[in-house]
């Protein structure tokens, strides 16, 4: 079993001016992260604007990327849906198509009872042979993991671990009990990666990595090596600009960040929507603070 740690991106995904997956661009992107050490590449999910792309797309843009990629750091698809047998169907497309490890959601708007949480995750686990991990993110979906199905489900050989996005601290303290050398947890907020590391997390998935990556990095890297003042450092430096980062909902200010600063990743579909003039002042006000721009 694959494991993954360390400073995780969720990619987004960039379109060219017609609206289309610019996989020029891509390719810039992965070669940049790449670079600056990210530890792993999260595609297809909520930051890469999966929900608005078609399946073609989600699986031309996962095929891309492990061929880029090309076995340097592991490649992750999201390819979660509240359809249990679509998320098999695609978690058993991206497997064929090379991808190290896959992302489950929970069942958003039909939301599940604990049974049916369970089985919903089970039964793509049964069914690949790489690592999944599940992502709890109630603010998107609805509904969060409930603390016995991930206590069940850490003992499934193919359950990698648990993305954590609640934000709730006493949550993630429950959860922290399952943790082990087989069941690993994934802060899924950027405010939050020291707070889920010293509960036993192992790394992030990152929005904030799309615009410092050498930094998240440097930040679990430092922590996870005892180094535990200088990654608080870096998580309180940069607190004001995860915060902008989030002023709106993910991923258009991180897409505006990165246009800012010069990498013209494109603009979004619907419904997504470009920020307001005001908050894209505010964005650029922390990002110059932060020598970004």
């Amino acid at each position: 079993m694959k494991k993954f740690k360390g400073s995780m991106v969720a990619i987004i995904t960039p379109f060219d001016e017609s609206g289309k997956v610019n996989f020029q661009k891509m390719e810039e992107l992965i070669e940049w992260h790449i670079e600056k050490g990210t530890d792993g590449i999260v595609v297809l999910g909520t930051t890469g604007e999966a929900a608005t792309m078609s399946h073609d797309e989600n699986a031309a843009v996962c095929k891309f990327t492990v061929e880029k990629v090309a076995g340097r750091v592991p490649v992750i698809a999201g390819s979660g849906s509240n359809n249990t047998s679509a998320m098999l169907e695609k978690s058993l497309e991206y497997q064929q198509l090379g991808a190290d490890g896959l992302l489950l959601i929970s069942p958003y708007y039909n939301k599940a009872n604990a049974e049916g949480m369970y089985r919903h995750f089970k039964t793509v686990a049964d069914a690949v042979n790489i690592p999944c991990i599940m992502y709890n993110v109630p603010g998107r979906t609805g509904c969060s993991i409930p603390e016995q199905v991930v206590a069940r489900l850490s003992e499934h050989p193919n359950i990698a671990g648990i993305k954590e996005a609640s934000g709730d601290i006493a949550y993630a303290a429950k959860i922290a009990r399952y943790v082990n050398d087989d069941f690993a947890m994934f802060s899924g907020n950027d405010d939050q990666v020291l707070p889920i590391l010293s509960l036993g997390g192992t790394g992030v998935i990152s929005v904030w990595a799309n615009i410092m990556p050498a930094e998240v990095h440097e930040m679990v890297k430092a922590y996870l090596e005892g180094n535990h003042e200088y990654a608080r450092k870096l998580q309180l430096n940069y607190l004001s600009l995860v915060n902008a980062l989030f002023m709106e909902v993910n991923p258009i200010p991180v897409k505006a960040a990165m246009n800012l600063m010069g990498m013209n990743v494109g603009g979004y579909r619907l419904p997504l929507y470009p920020m307001s003039e005001d908050n894209c002042r505010k964005l650029a006000s922390v990002m110059k603070e932060c020598g970004l721009i």
